[in-house]
């Protein structure tokens, strides 16, 4: 890997808080696609504009949700919004709007998404059940 692109992939890392694992790999198979993406994203998503980063990271994370994007990607943005101080709780209403939209299978992955970051104590059934865990 270059210096060039080295340096990229930190300064991406600093602004976004996270980098992901296609930011990796284009930094070394096809560093002048992923400049070409970030200059995208830079527009859309970092650059200050009308909505500030909270509200940015509320909507990356339904819509993530809602396309059930990688479970990496979604926590990323997940612990980014909370950076940007979402609360728990806005991120769940969030990913809740999954719910009409995209139906019960989305909303869930979402929720299990949002758990795996969050860790709530969630309640256990006191009687037998099937949990389709092995």
């Amino acid at each position: 890997m270059t210096s060039e692109a080295q340096q990229y992939i930190n300064d991406m890392a600093e602004k976004r808080g996270y980098v992901l694992d296609y930011h990796k790999i284009m930094a070394t198979a096809d560093f002048e696609v992923l400049k070409a993406a970030n200059t995208v994203v830079s527009s859309a998503y970092l650059k200050p504009r009308l909505l500030d980063a909270k509200t940015k990271e509320l909507l990356f994370i339904l819509s993530l949700t809602v396309m059930r994007a990688p479970k990496p990607q979604l926590k990323s943005h997940i612990q980014v919004a909370l950076d940007h101080g979402a609360s728990p709780q806005e991120i769940l209403e969030a990913i809740e709007i999954a719910l009409p939209e995209a139906g019960i299978v989305a909303f869930q992955y979402g929720v299990e998404a949002w758990q795996e970051v969050i860790q709530v104590e969630t309640l256990e059934p006191e009687v037998a059940v099937h949990t389709g865990k092995a």
